[in-house]
C-alpha cells in the first residue's frame, strides 16, 4: 500500500478553497486552538483532520490560515470555553469588492466564523504524522 504524502494546499480562488474545504471536512479542533493575529492579518486554526483522501481510518493534525484578515466574526462559538471542541462542515466564500469577501468556516452545532478578507489567501499543511483511528465520521442524510 502506498504511503499519502502529506497535505500542503494553497488557494487563491474559489475552487481552490472548495478543495481546502473538501480535506478539511469532519476535522475537529478546540475552540482555544483559533489565533487571530490582527497585527498580521492572519487567523490560524489547528484541527485534527480525518485523511479522507487516504482512504481514511487516520487523522492528522493540520493547520489552516488564513491572509488578509481585515475582521473575524464567530457566532455560537464561545470562546470562553477553549476545551470546547468544534466540527467543522465546510468553508465557503462570499464575494465582496472584488478580489475580497467573506469566507465563512461552518461548524457542527450551527455555530461559524465569518472572516473578511481582502482576497483569497489560504493555505492548508498537515504537520504531523497520521495516527489511526477506529472512527469515520458519518453524517445523517
Amino acid at each position: 500500500m502506498a504511503k499519502t504524502p502529506p497535505l500542503r494546499l494553497l488557494a487563491q480562488d474559489t475552487d481552490d478553497l472548495e478543495v481546502i474545504s473538501a480535506a478539511l471536512q469532519d476535522a475537529v479542533a478546540k475552540v482555544g486552538d483559533i489565533s487571530f493575529e490582527a497585527k498580521a492579518s492572519r487567523l490560524t486554526i489547528a484541527f485534527n483532520r480525518y485523511r479522507w483522501e487516504a482512504g481514511g481510518g487516520q487523522r492528522v493534525r493540520s493547520a489552516i490560515q488564513l491572509g488578509g484578515v481585515m475582521q473575524v466574526k464567530a457566532r455560537k462559538i464561545r470562546r470562553d470555553r477553549p476545551d470546547a471542541v468544534i466540527e467543522i462542515l465546510a468553508m465557503t466564500f462570499e464575494p465582496g469588492e472584488a478580489p475580497g469577501g467573506v469566507v465563512t468556516l461552518s461548524f457542527a452545532g450551527g455555530g461559524d466564523i465569518c472572516v473578511t478578507v481582502e482576497c483569497i489567501e489560504a493555505v492548508l499543511a498537515d504537520v504531523s504524522e497520521p495516527w489511526p483511528t477506529p472512527r469515520t465520521p458519518a453524517h445523517d442524510l
